[in-house]
């Protein structure tokens, strides 16, 4: 089982671990209503690595980033079930709208977006040595599980 972890935490694990030879790997997301498509972003991450720390959105980011009405699922519960996935190491909490900051503190060799994200858009490829960009599983996105959902409360 992972573990929730602060900024300053992830930066020391980050450094010894990788001084003891293992690979950092980083990813990132909301992970809201957690689903397949998030199951399999964060198996080939970890597949890219030893170490899989995600960042994790805030309530207060996410909010920022996709307004009113999320997060479904408040960033305790969101960083538990992340913690409890298999592939996970460590979570960390961000507040700002990008994990620039927090990727620039870990430093971690590979970074793992979805294939959704162009390379000129993936933040932080910058500070890693190698961007991943994983693939998608068709059909599984928070959005639309949450138009599913309203369809089926307005029929």
């Amino acid at each position: 089982m992972g573990e929730i972890i602060s900024q300053k935490k992830a930066s020391s694990i980050s450094k010894k671990e990788r001084g003891n030879g293992s690979r950092i790997v980083f990813t990132n997301g909301c992970f809201d209503i957690i689903h397949r498509g998030h199951i399999e972003l964060l198996r080939q991450s970890k597949e890219r690595g030893d170490i899989l720390i995600v960042g994790l959105n805030s309530d207060k980011s996410m909010r920022a980033i996709k307004g009113k009405g999320r997060p479904i699922i408040d960033e305790e519960s969101r960083a538990i079930i992340l913690k409890s996935i298999i592939y996970v190491d460590y979570v960390v909490l961000f507040d700002e709208k990008t994990p620039y900051n927090l990727i620039k503190t870990i430093k971690p060799d590979v970074l793992v977006k979805g294939e959704d994200w162009k390379n000129s858009e993936i933040v932080g490829s910058d500070i890693a040595d190698e961007v991943v960009r994983a693939k998608l599983v068709p059909g599984y996105s928070t959005t639309e599980i949450i138009k599913k959902i309203e369809k089926i409360v307005q029929t």
